[in-house]
């Protein structure tokens, strides 16, 4: 996202310790200043201002990381990008 958004932040709101595993609730913030390059093509900037719910997992073994997940809201990125759905492409191919 660095080229997408350059003044890129993660904000972290909560962190929950379970045993072996660390769940982290957070925010990827910036704003909407490069190209967001697609399959279709690039989508240029339009300066808007992100703020996409993300949640961070890590998984511990042995006091060594042993696997780490990040679960980024797509739905609501895609959306602040200004990218919508085609829903009626989606019911014609079904």
């Amino acid at each position: 996202m660095g080229k997408l958004a350059p003044d890129i932040h993660r904000e972290l709101h909560r962190f929950h310790v379970m045993g072996d595993l660390v769940a982290v609730e957070l925010s990827i913030r910036g704003t909407f200043t490069g190209p967001f390059e697609t399959p279709a093509g690039a989508i240029q900037p339009t300066g808007a201002k992100l703020d996409i719910p993300t949640a961070d997992f890590w998984y511990i073994e042995n006091g060594k990381i042993k696997e780490f997940n990040c679960y980024v809201g797509i739905s609501v990125m895609l959306a602040q990008l200004g990218v919508q759905p085609d829903f009626a492409s989606a019911v014609k191919a079904g």
